[in-house]
């Protein structure tokens, strides 16, 4: 079944919708949402994306991740998202901790990115998640140093931002 986006302009008001494909295709400006999970050691949970992804195969990128399907809000894509990709549905809400400009570095998405708190266990979704793991702030931090491509776009936009490594251009 396809999957429909809002084609939004430069201020994330909806102007449109279209199908997945082309709005990847056509680089529309569309929305998205990123999750951070954090254990109770303050470590957070990273996914590496399935080989089958259309975009950053193989890639480590957040907790998880997804497009604001249209007509949904960012709030409902979130929750939709933890059960789909991690089997999970949290205790306590998640908290926005800040909002991205669409731009080259996001993928022309719109990315509100969320905190929340939870030690698993995950049942991942093979369709969209080859492995997770926990792991903390200096191993993170290494690897994106180290080994950057190993990394989704996004993640290392939002790592920098989430982590007050890098001043960002926050909506």
């Amino acid at each position: 079944m396809e999957e429909y986006f809002d084609i939004v302009d430069d201020k994330d008001k909806i102007i449109g919708k279209d199908t997945r494909q082309n709005v990847h295709l056509k680089k529309l400006k569309h929305r998205a949402v990123h999750i951070l999970l954090q254990n109770q050691n303050k470590e957070v949970f990273l996914q590496k994306r399935s080989p089958l992804k259309d975009v950053n195969p193989n890639c480590w990128d957040s907790s998880c991740s997804g497009h604001v399907l249209s007509g949904e809000d960012y709030d409902t894509a979130a929750h939709r998202e933890l059960t789909e990709e991690l089997g999970l549905q949290l205790d306590q809400p998640l908290i926005k901790l800040f909002k991205l400009s669409a731009d080259a570095k996001t993928g022309n998405e719109f990315i509100w990115v969320y905190l929340g708190f939870s030690n698993g266990p995950f049942q991942l979704n093979p369709q969209e998640i080859a492995e997770g793991n926990f792991y903390s702030f200096s191993w993170i931090n290494f690897k994106l140093a180290t080994e950057p491509e190993s990394f989704s776009n996004a993640f290392a936009h939002i790592w920098q931002c989430f982590t007050g490594y890098k001043k960002c251009h926050l909506l």
